[in-house]
């Protein structure tokens, strides 16, 4: 009697959970997180770039003032910008400017190419978020015009859609 019992549930709940084929397909491929994470990666690598080179610039002014200042010496005095036998300026000061003026071009140099770096991956990321996988593009909602044939066969009709 159990036996019955449990081949009559077994035949009632069949229906219920449905064949395999009947099921809906689970994507097992990647392009469920590959579409907002190229959609958003480009934005954020953008970003990424136009941070890196306004560091750059910043860098950049930092290496220039230090020169400057290294010029302002050498004017000032002329035997203040002596180079010593192993290369270096002899006066003290002179040689930290010198030596600051190189460690900031440095910085700017690397974040300028970490900016150009991140340009190239944004407008990758650009180009590669164009390919939808559809016929019509994603970003054009607005099909207003619509032209079907007229009643009767003798023409027509144009309509206009507006959603709000």
């Amino acid at each position: 009697m159990k036996t019955g019992s449990a081949l009559l549930l077994v035949v009632a709940l069949a229906p219920a959970a449905g064949l395999r084929a009947q099921q809906p397909a689970v994507s097992t491929s990647a392009s469920t997180w590959k579409r907002p994470a190229i959609h958003w990666g480009k934005w954020v690598t953008l970003g990424a770039a136009a941070t890196l080179t306004a560091l750059a610039e910043r860098e950049h002014r930092s290496s220039q003032r230090e020169w400057d200042q290294l010029l302002q010496i050498c004017l000032a005095n002329n035997n203040d910008c002596a180079i010593g036998t192993d290369g270096r300026y002899v006066t003290y000061q002179a040689e930290l400017h010198y030596e600051r003026s190189i460690y900031y071009a440095h910085r700017a140099r690397r974040r300028l190419i970490g900016g150009q770096l991140g340009l190239l991956a944004s407008a990758a990321l650009f180009i590669a978020d164009l390919h939808s996988g559809t016929d019509q593009p994603k970003n054009i909602p607005f099909h207003a015009m619509e032209v079907t044939p007229g009643l009767g066969g003798n023409g027509v009709n144009v309509g206009v859609r507006f959603a709000f």
